[in-house]
């Protein structure tokens, strides 16, 4: 029987390809009328990037992004205050990609168009109700746009890959509301600008009440000379502001946000310059969900967002969506397309990603800034008079360890899906 999974975004897609590599059928169930590639930059991390490697992607990952070469952290004043190496650089076996959101999206979704079909991927098909039955699931979709039914489904299975705003974790909780802001605002952007550093640099500039993120997410220069760099501006902003609705297509205004980064010219990189010669920028306000004691109820279970929303802190959002693909792939392999399955799946993904959205809600590896802002706010000479060494390095190493790549634990790692030869002959 078929595999249904409601929410056409990565983790969806990825799930579709990984259920695809073991020879069991699914189908995509979209609410949107056309998937489009939206959004800015992500970074897909070495754990996950090894993931689709193995799925084939590798050529089309580092065709469309930049191998990340290193991240950096920065003070206010643009003081180096620690830069670790990253991916390949780092000895990983497998690359950090900085690529267009919209463009990973579009990979997975060609990619899974030319390996199982467009018939497996419906648009306009919103889920409105579903039902355990004696061998599976049965759901109800209709077409947002009209209101009218766009048909029902039997499945052995029901995933939802859905997002933040999941129609099934709301059915399955629906006193919880909406997602919970913590106070900042995110302006993301692309703007064509001269590379920085390395050229392949990912840094973070700043403190926990006014942050500036930026990294190259094109490999090769534009026609005019210029390389694409994403870039995300944040601020901690008081309990009277009236955010509006996450949403990741809100035009910014830049005059909301350019003022508090006006002085944040460093010999390194002009910031202001960044924001202010973007084309088009985007707000977003930074929510997250508390984590849920459940995610499985019989035929049905959740991944990646509406599972796990968590701050898009460390760089981790779209890379545990992966991983929940991977997983619950294997464990459909395990146990069949049965409750157990889900239940295997969750028992590994959901206590581990409930301790990185906890973590990721005291800032991750980003504490660093946060440290020297409190212990030297008018700046430094060396880093090492504010934080120690070992500060330093346990806290890069704890939130690798927690988010599951630490370099000689990943590279010793079996496949979470066993590689296409085990596949043969295991069947």
């Amino acid at each position: 029987m078929t595999i249904l999974i409601a929410g056409g975004g990565i983790g969806g897609l990825t799930l579709a390809l990984s259920l695809h590599q073991i020879g069991i059928p699914c189908r995509i169930f979209e609410s949107v009328s056309e998937l489009k590639p939206l959004g800015v930059g992500i970074n897909v991390l070495p754990h996950a990037v090894r993931e689709l490697t193995e799925l084939g992607l590798l050529d089309k990952l580092e065709a469309a992004g930049v191998r990340t070469k290193e991240l950096s952290f920065f003070s206010k004043h643009g003081k180096p205050i620690w830069t670790e190496s990253r991916g390949l650089d780092a000895g990983y076996k497998w690359p950090q990609i900085s690529i267009h959101r919209g463009v990973l999206q579009q990979i997975l979704l060609d990619t899974v168009i030319e390996r199982l079909g467009a018939e497996n991927v419906l648009t306009s098909h919103h889920l409105s109700e579903f039902t355990d039955t004696p061998d599976g699931v049965r759901a109800e979709f209709l077409d947002k746009a009209t209101g009218q039914s766009a048909g029902t489904y039997q499945g052995s299975l029901l995933i939802a890959a859905d997002g933040i705003h999941s129609a099934v974790r709301q059915k399955l909780y629906p006193a919880e509301g909406a997602p919970i802001w913590n106070g900042r605002i995110l302006w993301r952007g692309i703007t064509e600008s001269d590379a920085f550093l390395s050229g392949r640099t990912m840094i973070m500039a700043g403190h926990e009440v006014l942050k500036f993120v930026c990294y190259p997410i094109s490999n090769a220069p534009l026609p005019n000379g210029k390389f694409k760099i994403n870039w995300i501006a944040e601020r901690l902003l008081p309990p009277t502001y009236q955010w509006r609705r996450e949403d990741y297509n809100r035009t910014a205004k830049l005059d909301e946000f350019l003022p508090w980064f006006e002085g944040w010219t460093f010999d390194w990189l002009d910031v202001p310059a960044l924001i202010r010669n973007c084309a088009h920028a985007y707000e977003y306000p930074l929510v997250d969900r508390d984590p849920l004691d459940r995610w499985t109820f019989g035929n049905v279970t959740l991944l990646g967002d509406a599972a796990h929303p968590m701050y898009p802190i460390g760089s981790n959002g779209a890379s545990q969506a992966i991983l929940d693909a991977r997983v619950l792939t294997r464990e459909i392999l395990n146990h069949g397309e049965t409750p157990a399955a889900l239940d295997a799946y969750e028992a590994e993904r959901r206590p581990a990603t409930t301790e990185l959205v906890k973590l990721n809600r005291r800032n991750g590896p980003e504490q660093v800034m946060q440290l020297v802002e409190e212990r030297a706010p008018d700046g430094f000479n060396v880093v090492t008079d504010v934080l120690s060494q070992q500060e330093l390095e346990d806290i890069a190493n704890t939130y690798k360890r927690v988010a599951g790549f630490q370099v000689d634990a990943l590279n010793a790692k079996p496949p979470i899906v066993p590689t296409p030869e085990a596949l043969v002959f295991r069947f």
